[in-house]
């Protein structure tokens, strides 16, 4: 009988948060198409803040990926919560972890968007490229391009 009277004196949220399943994350599977080597690293960020995108150092929150692009047919962001996000991959083929220009603004490396965003005179807009995450898995397919 003293459990009940100890169960009573908790905070009633405290009670009613132990109910409460945990939000439900999902993942968001990305298929790398067009990927002209396997040299290097492919780099590949995820972001909800349309001010970051698409080069995601100014978002704390955004999830970032590195696999070597000898086995980047797919990358997977795990554990993703509901929202709308936006995804660029790079192609790092000297794997010094940036984006190599040529002159002032010509990509080097091959670059990607969600949704197949459209580049034209510097990098998409977030809502060009952004897509909703429900709370299940997410398949889709980035097309790589180059340019030199």
């Amino acid at each position: 009988m003293k459990w009940r009277y100890a169960l009573a004196a908790l905070p009633a949220g405290l009670v009613l948060a132990a109910n409460v399943p945990a939000p439900r994350t999902a993942g968001v599977e990305v298929r790398i198409d067009d990927l002209r080597s396997g040299k290097g690293v492919v780099r590949a960020c995820l972001t909800a803040d349309p001010d970051s995108f698409p080069k995601c150092n100014l978002d704390p929150a955004a999830r970032k990926l590195a696999v070597p692009a000898g086995s980047a047919d797919s990358i997977t962001f795990k554990g993703v919560q509901p929202g709308r996000y936006a995804i660029a991959v790079l192609h790092d083929e000297n794997g010094n972890g940036k984006a190599d220009r040529a002159i002032t603004m010509i990509p080097k490396e091959g670059f990607g968007f969600s949704r197949d965003a459209k580049v034209s005179f510097g990098p998409p807009k977030f809502d060009d490229a952004a897509f909703t995450l429900g709370a299940d898995k997410r398949e889709m397919a980035i097309r790589m391009r180059y340019i030199l």
